[in-house]
């Protein structure tokens, strides 16, 4: 069967204007799995606009397959009737996917449908719960600010935020942007400091060029690699040194060689460190301003 089948894998994640969720990737693993373990070789066509790198759907020879399986979401529309055009020579087999009209062209287009879920018939689970097994990775909360205009033509805050962002881009993690702004009317916000607290303690790292992004993420034990986003170093450098924590990148060494530096010393020694401090914050050994604050309040005293 193999020296006549050659498959070619397709979905919403194909289509230019379409989109790749991580259910249809996921999805699409699935997919792959079953056919690796028969041993049937196959392509898979993406969209340009989510992997640059092809094949990609508008360029391949639909006479090199015999076989088009779409993978997963909603069969409707001109794409997909576009699809039994293009490759009306080939068995074509939808999987995993919904029927919304079972008369639709979109729909009787494809010899076999295997769907997930259409009209009289009992659902069956989406393709994403039995993908294989995915590798860890950590999770890292992003804390980063454009505002602080009063340190004037030392900022370097947009600089910073754009060579942050994109060496981020480029790490294998999940990246979750947080903001230290609470808010009780946007639902996406934290309400309480308590609520931003339950999140930064699950993080495996947080990344921020903001003062307290780097206190609160050592308050809940997690590791910070801290820009300080002000030339010259402002408070962020300061707090740092009053917290003994060197994971601190001045805004005039920023580049990736020092931030990947950082970020595996952040993996491999960090937590323990962080944890130190947090636990010595909880303690309350370290002074702060606070601690002269009954002193200033006495009458007389004007220092």
């Amino acid at each position: 069967m193999a020296a006549r089948v050659r498959i070619l894998l397709t979905g919403w994640f194909g289509f230019l204007d379409g989109e790749a969720t991580a259910g249809d990737v996921l999805a699409l693993h699935r997919v792959q799995d079953v056919l690796r373990r028969a041993g049937l070789d196959h392509d898979v066509a993406w969209s340009p606009g989510f992997r640059p790198v092809g094949p990609h759907l508008a360029q391949v020879r639909p006479e090199d397959y015999s076989h088009l399986v779409f993978v997963c979401g909603p069969l409707h529309g001109p794409q997909i009737e576009e699809l039994h055009r293009r490759f009306a020579h080939c068995v074509r087999i939808a999987v995993g996917t919904s029927v919304l009209d079972a008369g639709g062209p979109a729909v009787t287009g494809f010899h076999r449908v295997l769907a997930r879920d259409a009209p009289d018939t009992e659902p069956t689970a989406d393709l994403a719960a039995r993908a294989p097994a995915l590798p860890a990775r950590p999770v890292v909360g992003v804390i980063l600010t454009h505002g602080q205009h009063e340190y004037g033509a030392r900022r370097r805050h947009e600089r910073v935020a754009e060579e942050v962002t994109r060496w981020l881009s480029g790490r294998d993690c999940a990246r979750l942007e947080l903001e230290t702004r609470l808010d009780v009317h946007d639902w996406r916000l934290s309400a309480t400091p308590a609520q931003l607290e339950a999140v930064l303690s699950r993080l495996d790292l947080v990344v921020t060029d903001r003062l307290h992004g780097m206190v609160l993420a050592l308050r809940a034990g997690v590791p910070a690699l801290a820009v300080d986003p002000v030339e010259g170093g402002a408070k962020v450098t300061a707090q740092a040194r009053a917290c003994g924590w060197p994971a601190l990148v001045p805004a005039e060494r920023l580049d990736a060689a020092v931030l990947d530096h950082w970020w595996g010393w952040c993996a491999a020694s960090g937590r323990d460190l962080a944890l130190r401090i947090g636990a010595g914050f909880r303690r309350g050994t370290e002074p702060d301003a606070a601690d002269g604050l009954l002193r200033a309040l006495a009458p007389g005293r004007a220092d």
